[in-house]
């Protein structure tokens, strides 16, 4: 059974990791402009475990596991984003991430004194459609953001976020809610 999970491990780097990493560096010169924006998210899109159309990454974007990355249509993502897929990260349509996001679906746990040495807890993140992510938010392991949620500048988002609100803050917590137009 080792053999065919190395196989596994090895087929999933040589399809996505490996390609995207360098379609990422060969890319990073170009300047953060629409067309290149384009060009990157193109290019970057046939590694990526689901990704619809449109998509535009920004420069020093990094997607770890992205065969468990799925991205609706239309997904920005500014520059400097880092995303660690330890379970599946799924975004909706339309969604926007500014500068220096993170999103990890892993964390980790403490083993003795240690974090370092823990077991590492995986959970899946979802985010709705529509959904604005402000510069330098992070989203933790098992959150769901519903459709239309701003999540403001610098949260840190720990739990389940509802539909059409904004929110902020370490933790984040609900600062809006946003009518229906």
């Amino acid at each position: 059974m080792g053999g065919e999970v190395a196989v596994k491990k090895l087929w999933r780097l040589l399809r996505h990791d490996w390609p995207l990493h360098f379609v990422l560096l060969f890319t990073n010169w170009l300047p953060d402009n629409v067309p290149f924006l384009a060009l990157r998210g193109a290019c970057a899109r046939p590694f990526i475990g689901r990704c619809g159309r449109g998509l535009k990454l920004g420069r020093n974007v990094v997607l770890y596991n992205p065969s468990r990355i799925s991205f609706g249509n239309d997904v920005y993502l500014a520059y400097g984003c880092w995303f660690m897929a330890g379970a599946k990260i799924q975004v909706g349509d339309e969604v926007m991430f500014g500068p220096y996001c993170v999103v990890s679906s892993s964390e980790h746990t403490r083993q003795g004194r240690s974090f370092r040495c823990g077991v590492l807890k995986s959970a899946p993140i979802v985010i709705g459609d529509g959904c604005w992510l402000a510069a330098h938010v992070t989203l933790t392991a098992g959150v769901t953001i519903g459709s239309g949620a701003l999540i403001a500048a610098g949260a840190v988002v720990s739990c389940d976020v509802p539909d059409n609100v904004m929110v902020g803050g370490v933790p984040a917590r609900v600062i809006r809610q946003f009518t229906a137009a």
